[in-house]
């Protein structure tokens, strides 16, 4: 894929896994930089005032504060695949059952992570609420002057010491201040906080927070309220499952010197790993195999030394027949890492597996497989491209499922 920059004023762009390039900053936005994991950000040791700044598997958009600066430095990572192929393996990871179906989410008219991303979530929200709120049972306790509920004995003991009011209740609320509203308000707060939302969006978004007004939201810092997929939440699942990834994504930072990043940034890699674990696991739905994600285990007999695979296959006498590894990097000049290999072999080993198989987005290397010498264990190494359209990537991955069911135990 073909790379570029732009510099316009205080804002910058970079293609993730791109090659470093050399951007004129400030010593202190170098160091907000380096610090807060956004891009690999060295200083220029051919040009001072210039940093070498290189985006790893993270895209998204960022801002950086200076105190008593100019105008604040917009940063923006975008990603390899379109942004299209990236909802759809968003959209299957979170649904595989229907992932984002044509006309579901409409992001094909913008090019840029974030946007796009704004513009599903409202569309998503706007969908959820087109009925009217969700109402539900929240469990509250305060204090009142009346009783309502039960009377909490021992709150009132505690806090009141013997006094009869006001008196320490606690009883179910009828509301729609319960945790699903909770978090799409939150999700709506967040992304108008966000650089690079567009104004039409932004005036939707407002539109929707409008609508949850009556609902709290959840303060940064503190943990997302629970819930659960029902019936009576059904057409709140969507919505919901963008709202997460909104909320895991964005952040915002204090570097040393009161300097300030906010944003939202996606990991490539973890979007990788669950499509690929998600689609091996709904592959091998029905056949009697169970499947685990980063399932424990120990290489040594001591039990000391930790390791979690991504994927793990269990035949149906619950002993594990194939393990996966996904693998979304750039690819060495001569093909895969080689350590990757040698992650594998120790899977392989303390498992008790002849085969391994690591999953990779491609590259230029086609399949490989791999002998290891004077242990009998082949190691293979696949490639997906995840440019092709979804019925291929997914026809892919069946390839792959394939091959694990056929793997031999030592």
């Amino acid at each position: 894929m073909t790379w570029a920059v732009t510099s316009a004023g205080e804002s910058i762009e970079l293609v993730e896994h791109a090659p470093a390039l050399s951007v004129a900053l400030s010593d202190a936005v170098g160091r907000a930089l380096a610090a807060g994991d956004v891009v690999d950000a060295v200083p220029d040791p051919y040009a001072s005032g210039r940093w070498s700044l290189r985006a790893g598997s993270k895209v998204g958009a960022v801002t950086v504060t200076v105190p008593g600066g100019n105008m604040p430095l917009t940063l923006r990572i975008t990603p390899k695949v379109s942004v299209a192929r990236l909802f759809f393996l968003l959209g299957y990871s979170l649904a595989p059952k229907s992932g984002w179906r044509d006309g579901e989410v409409e992001v094909t008219e913008h090019r840029d992570l974030l946007p796009a991303l704004a513009h599903a979530v409202e569309r998503q929200v706007d969908r959820a609420l087109r009925q009217g709120l969700l109402q539900g049972y929240r469990a509250t306790e305060e204090s009142a002057l009346v009783v309502r509920g039960r009377i909490r004995e021992a709150e009132q003991i505690r806090r009141r010491f013997g006094a009869m009011l006001p008196l320490e209740v606690a009883y179910d609320e009828f509301t729609t201040d319960i945790a699903e509203n909770r978090i799409l308000r939150t999700a709506v707060d967040r992304l108008l906080r966000l650089p690079g939302v567009p104004g039409d969006v932004r005036r939707r978004l407002l539109h929707q927070r409008a609508r949850l007004a009556d609902v709290t939201p959840v303060v940064r810092g503190q943990r997302l309220p629970a819930w659960q997929p029902t019936r009576l939440n059904a057409r709140y699942h969507r919505a919901l499952h963008l709202a997460r990834v909104v909320l895991d994504g964005s952040s915002a930072e204090h570097a040393p010197g009161g300097l300030r990043i906010d944003g939202f940034l996606f990991d490539m890699n973890k979007l990788f790993e669950d499509f690929v674990t998600v689609a091996l696991r709904e592959s091998f739905r029905g056949t009697g195999h169970t499947a685990r994600t980063q399932d424990p285990h120990h290489l040594d007999v001591a039990a000391e030394i930790l390791m979690k695979p991504d994927f793990v296959l269990y035949g149906s006498d619950d002993a594990p027949c194939a393990v996966v590894d996904a693998k979304y990097k750039a690819e060495k000049q001569g093909g895969f890492p080689d350590a990757d290999l040698y992650q594998m072999l120790a899977y392989c080993t303390a498992l008790g597996l002849r085969e391994g198989h690591l999953v990779y987005a491609k590259g230029n290397a086609t399949h490989a497989a791999h002998q290891v010498r004077h242990a009998g264990i082949v190691i293979h190494q696949h490639a997906l491209d995840l440019d092709q359209e979804p019925a291929g990537l997914l026809a892919d991955i069946d390839s792959v499922a394939q091959r694990l069911a056929d793997t031999p135990r030592v």
